[in-house]
């Protein structure tokens, strides 16, 4: 009797979600509340490893708010970029403590790349993507590779950069989840006021969306809602949502044009 036929081993590369997951997942919970529709997720438990991305800003009490009354225990993330304000800082503990949330956890940049590309720390000067690349973009790469699904707090009406923006998406094969993705301005004013929840002590000083202190200026009466950030360059995305392309780093531009222009 011969031998039986050697089963082939297959590796299954296929990616967590693919784009039908997204697009099913939008047209399921289309109308259904942003509450209700976390509660759903998190009960169900088909996102996998999960954690909400926050930068703590001055609208993250209300996505943060949503996910604890669904699941106090879902992860938050923050990425401390070490450029932060220290109100920043001091407003993550406050939320921590108010809304109960069980498992935050901190992200920070590689010291031996800050050490080999920011020495002087004055990369935002010259190079804010890249200064962004190795602060930001990289250490959340780090924390998002061991998830299949994550939760992001951007809203459409941000920016023009984030108009249209889907309730689910998929990204390297992540399913990333945009709960707020359809709320106006109006409707997080009216969440804050219903919740009596922490402003961050910044808001009304006129910075109406926060991030690190160097790229970070104050909102003036009229203009968009993210054009504190970064103020004077042609950016206004971190890269963690959208491509961003830095300057060479030193070990590819010798000649010292890239250098801090003070």
């Amino acid at each position: 009797m011969g031998e039986p036929a050697r089963k082939i081993d297959i590796i299954d590369a296929r990616p967590n979600f693919t784009q039908a997951d997204a697009d099913a997942l939008n047209a399921r919970f289309e109308g259904v509340h942003a509450s209700a529709m976390l509660k759903a997720l998190f009960e169900e438990g088909n996102l996998g490893e999960v954690a909400v991305v926050s930068s703590f800003g001055t609208e993250s009490a209300v996505l943060l708010h949503l996910v604890a009354e669904a699941d106090p225990s879902i992860p938050v993330t923050f990425v401390d970029t070490l450029k932060m304000f220290p109100e920043t800082l001091e407003y993550r503990e406050t939320l921590i403590e108010t809304l109960g949330i069980q498992n935050a956890n901190i992200v920070r940049p590689d010291p031996v790349v800050l050490a080999a590309k920011d020495g002087n720390e004055l990369r935002w000067s010259f190079d804010p993507d890249g200064c962004c690349e190795i602060r930001k973009v990289e250490p959340l790469a780090r924390a998002k590779s061991g998830l299949n699904s994550w939760i992001s707090g951007r809203k459409a009406f941000q920016s023009v950069t984030r108009q249209n923006l889907p309730r689910f998406e998929v990204e390297d094969g992540r399913l990333k989840i945009n709960p707020l993705g359809d709320w106006v301005k109006d409707d997080l004013e009216a969440y804050f006021a219903e919740h009596d929840l922490p402003r961050h002590p910044l808001e009304a000083q006129g910075y109406l969306s926060v991030g690190c202190a160097p790229c970070t200026s104050k909102v003036k009466p009229g203009e968009d809602p993210r054009a504190g950030r970064w103020r004077g360059w042609d950016k206004t995305e971190c890269g963690i949502h959208e491509d961003v392309t830095p300057l060479p780093t030193a070990d590819d531009d010798e000649n010292g044009a890239n250098d801090p222009i003070f």
